[in-house]
C-alpha cells in the first residue's frame, strides 16, 4: 500500500532538510558585505526545537496510520489467498470477490484520507513555525542593518558573518520551544 510512501514522504521532507550538502568553504570566505544577510529556513526547520518536535511527532503519526491500515492489508491478503487457493468453488456466486473489492476500495479510500491528513498536518505545523519566525526575522533584519535578506538555498558560498540563521534559531527556540499536535482532518475547502 501507499502508506509507507506517505510515511517516507513526511520523514524525508523533514529529514532531507538536514542533509543539505555542506561544502568545505574557502580559506578566505570574502568580505562581510554590509547590508547583505542570508537566512536558511531548511536548517531552521531541521535544527530548531520546534522543527525537531514536528519531525518526531510526524514520524509517530505515520506509525499510527500504518498501524491503523495494517489490519486492512492483512485481511485483504488473507482473503485473496483463500480465493486463489479455493478456486471457483470458494466463490461460486462471486459474492466474496465483490466483498473483497469493496474492502480494497475502503482501504484505499482510508489510506488516501490519512495521507491527506498527514500532509495537511505537516503543512499546518510548518505554517505555525513560519508565523513564529516572521517577526524574529524582521527584528534580526533591522538589528543587523540588512538591506537585503537572501535565501541560503540561492547562495552557494557565503561569508558566515552574513548568515543570520543561528540567531533566528536561538530566538525561535525561546519563543516556540516545541509544538504538540495530533493528526488534523483536512478542512472541506482544502480537500476540494
Amino acid at each position: 500500500m501507499k502508506l509507507l510512501a506517505i510515511g517516507a514522504f513526511a520523514l524525508v521532507s523533514l529529514v532531507a532538510s538536514t542533509a543539505v550538502a555542506q561544502t568545505q568553504g574557502p580559506q578566505n570566505p570574502g568580505p562581510n558585505i554590509p547590508g547583505v544577510c542570508v537566512y536558511f529556513n531548511q536548517r531552521l526547520l531541521a535544527t530548531s526545537t520546534a522543527g525537531q518536535a514536528v519531525q518526531t511527532r510526524m514520524e509517530q503519526l505515520a506509525t499510527e496510520v500504518q498501524g491503523e491500515l495494517a489490519p486492512y492489508a492483512t485481511s485483504i491478503q488473507t482473503e485473496i489467498t483463500a480465493l486463489q487457493q479455493g478456486g471457483q468453488a470458494a466463490d461460486a456466486d462471486g459474492s466474496r470477490r465483490t466483498a473483497l473489492q469493496a474492502r480494497i476500495q475502503e482501504a484505499q479510500t482510508l489510506e488516501q484520507t490519512r495521507q491527506d491528513e498527514l500532509r495537511y498536518t505537516l503543512s499546518e505545523q510548518r505554517r505555525l513555525i513560519s508565523a513564529a519566525v516572521e517577526p524574529i526575522l524582521v527584528a534580526v533584519y533591522q538589528e543587523r542593518g540588512c538591506g537585503i535578506l537572501i535565501d541560503r538555498e540561492s547562495v552557494f558560498i557565503l561569508n558566515p558573518a552574513m548568515d543570520v540563521t543561528d540567531t533566528v534559531i536561538q530566538r525561535l527556540n525561546t519563543a516556540l520551544p516545541t509544538l504538540s499536535f495530533n493528526r488534523l482532518p483536512v478542512p472541506a475547502q482544502a480537500a476540494q
